[in-house]
């Protein structure tokens, strides 16, 4: 079976998105994230118009970029998700140490 094509550029976006992890309040300039990720100013500019207009990068007042609050809404759903799965093993293992059914 072929594996399905891979979007380059898509991924160059991604790794602008990553590269701004732990960086939430006080952003990153573009500059830094040219050399977090190893790619062109342009690119990284291109990027991250591309995460802005998707809603997933906000841009400050002071020039720099973070994740937006829909990325963070991303990342609570995902905790919120393994919270609950933690809770029902949580009862599970209770359950079991109990000797219900």
């Amino acid at each position: 079976m072929n594996a399905p094509a891979i979007i380059s550029s898509a991924l160059k976006v991604l790794a602008v998105w990553e590269a701004l992890k732990g960086h939430t309040l006080t952003g990153l300039s573009n500059t830094e994230l040219a050399a977090a990720t190893g790619q062109s100013a342009p690119n990284v500019s291109r990027a991250l118009a591309t995460l802005v207009e998707g809603g997933y990068v906000t841009r400050y007042e002071s020039g720099r970029y973070a994740h937006s609050v829909k990325t963070l809404q991303i990342a609570q759903a995902h905790l919120t998700h393994m919270q609950q799965f933690r809770t029902r093993a949580a009862e599970l293992d209770q359950r079991i140490s109990a000797g219900a059914n």
